[in-house]
């Protein structure tokens, strides 16, 4: 049976379903939001990467970012992040800008990238060693290296680490510095089905200690395990955002899975 079709008009912001704010998501902090972007743009070469998009991130929760390859998700979080400038449009991050702030937000904003670009020569101590010497209150190594499954592998040299080591390596790295907010891209591409389940149960712990979260994932699971909102992008615009729950009642199905093809149009590929 195919499925119903919803309307959703990509280039006007009166016919998109409007975010459901921080304040309605039950356990949130909402006195003041730890990301504010608003009408962030990015073009390339004449191409649109992302298009007018906005969001609020309410204190400790956890914000999903759902699209296809090449919707704009990872400049998106760039941006947020202060490691690529908007052509115009602003963000914060706990009310500080992360460009004019930058070493100010480094204290307190936590990244992890889809690649690493990392020594190969070090070892997986002193990398984190590197980075622990960056903040004043560091997480111990042996923790992190915990946390992400990787105590056996603390002398092997990162060029020597497999992919998926590479990514939980990653990870550990961008939670060094005990931070407020943490930006997951792509969290669990490569990672095999334990340490995925591993990787989740981190993140869950971190959602107990009042951390937010920015998610940017192209998994269903991962995204309706984790998320407390999803935001759909497509073609470099937020088309619709809710809880997920919220978006399957939106386009009318019962499944985010089958409301990301109502909504967008498109076939969304697990990622492996």
């Amino acid at each position: 049976m195919p499925l119903p079709k919803v309307m959703v008009a990509r280039g006007d912001q009166r016919h998109v379903r409007q975010p459901v704010p921080p304040s309605s998501v039950k356990g949130m902090d909402t006195t003041e939001p730890a990301i504010v972007a608003e009408n962030l743009t990015k073009t390339y070469h004449g191409a649109v990467a992302v298009d007018a998009v906005s969001l609020v991130v309410g204190a400790g929760e956890t914000f999903g970012i759902l699209g296809t390859n090449g919707a704009g998700k990872t400049t998106t979080v760039e941006m947020i992040a202060g490691l690529r400038s908007p052509d115009r449009g602003s963000v914060t991050v706990l009310g500080l800008d992360p460009r004019r702030d930058r070493s100010r937000v480094r204290q307190v904003l936590g990244v992890q990238l889809q690649q690493s670009h990392l020594h190969g020569a070090l070892r997986v101590s002193e990398l984190v060693d590197l980075y622990r010497s960056f903040y004043p209150n560091p997480r111990p190594s042996a923790e992190l290296l915990h946390m992400v499954g990787l105590t056996d592998h603390r002398r092997t040299r990162f060029e020597k680490l497999s992919g998926g080591q590479q990514q939980r390596l990653s990870i550990a790295l961008a939670l060094v510095g005990r931070p407020r907010v943490v930006i997951l891209d792509e969290l669990t591409t490569g990672l095999d089905p334990r340490a995925r389940r591993r990787i989740w149960g981190m993140v869950e712990l971190l959602q107990e200690h009042g951390v937010t979260i920015l998610l940017v994932s192209h998994s269903m699971e991962e995204v309706e395990r984790l998320c407390h909102r999803v935001a759909l992008i497509d073609a470099g615009r937020i088309i619709a955002a809710d809880t997920p729950a919220g978006l399957a009642t939106l386009a009318g199905v019962e499944t985010l899975d089958d409301a990301f093809v109502v909504l967008t149009g498109n076939e969304l590929e697990e990622a492996e």
